[in-house]
């Protein structure tokens, strides 16, 4: 089972540096003859707003998603099975004793090593809403590892994991959709709307 890390940090070209400066940029000109929306990446709000955009679309980012909703994270840990282990695992992150006790940081590439919340504008991203997102940015590789070391440093408990049994998956998956919590609900779209009839009609 995979530790709780960015797709950028497993991706196997964790180079912040090459992120900030050559990756952003290099999507912002492709992607912006496909976004309703022109992009500032000189402001603060629009540059997080484009990455969790690009995030939200499967490119490699420092960002994690995270969502409000018990519900959601359910679905999501049984949406793609597992290739391996009988668990799909939940991360629930205590948000406001970790930003209350732990300094935040917005920068990608700072110095120090942290593990910050961040909060973007749905600029051109309808599927923030529905999937009750926020998102938290990291410059460090293992996550877990980060907070256990601030959750020993200030004697308390950040993080708390649980673990489904897949065994319970289609009967999970048939009363989440009962709840309107879908493929198609969390992915407004095409791509989504066939996932959710893929899902209701064959068993992969």
């Amino acid at each position: 089972m995979w530790r709780l890390r960015t797709f950028f940090h497993r991706s196997g070209r964790a180079d912040l540096f090459k992120f900030v400066n050559h990756d952003v940029n290099q999507l912002h000109a492709q992607l912006s003859s496909l976004t309703a929306h022109h992009f500032n990446l000189k402001d603060d709000i629009e540059y997080a707003a484009f990455c969790s955009l690009i995030q939200h679309h499967g490119y490699p980012t420092p960002l994690l998603d995270w969502t409000r909703s018990p519900f959601i994270a359910a679905y999501f840990a049984f949406r793609n099975r597992p290739l391996v282990g009988e668990f799909a695992r939940i991360f629930v992150l205590d948000q406001r004793e970790w930003t209350k006790d732990i300094p935040r940081s917005q920068l990608v590439s700072a110095a120090l090593p942290h593990f910050s919340f961040l909060i973007p504008v749905a600029i051109n991203n309808p599927r923030m809403v529905p999937q009750q997102a926020l998102s938290t940015v990291a410059n460090v590789d293992d996550i877990e590892a980060f907070i256990d070391f601030n959750e020993q440093a200030m004697g308390k408990t950040y993080l708390e994991v649980i673990d489904l049994p897949l065994s319970e998956r289609p009967q999970m998956m048939q009363e989440l959709s009962l709840m309107g919590i879908t493929a198609g609900a969390m992915f407004p779209g095409l791509d989504g709307a066939c996932e959710q009839l893929r899902e209701r009609n064959f068993n992969i």
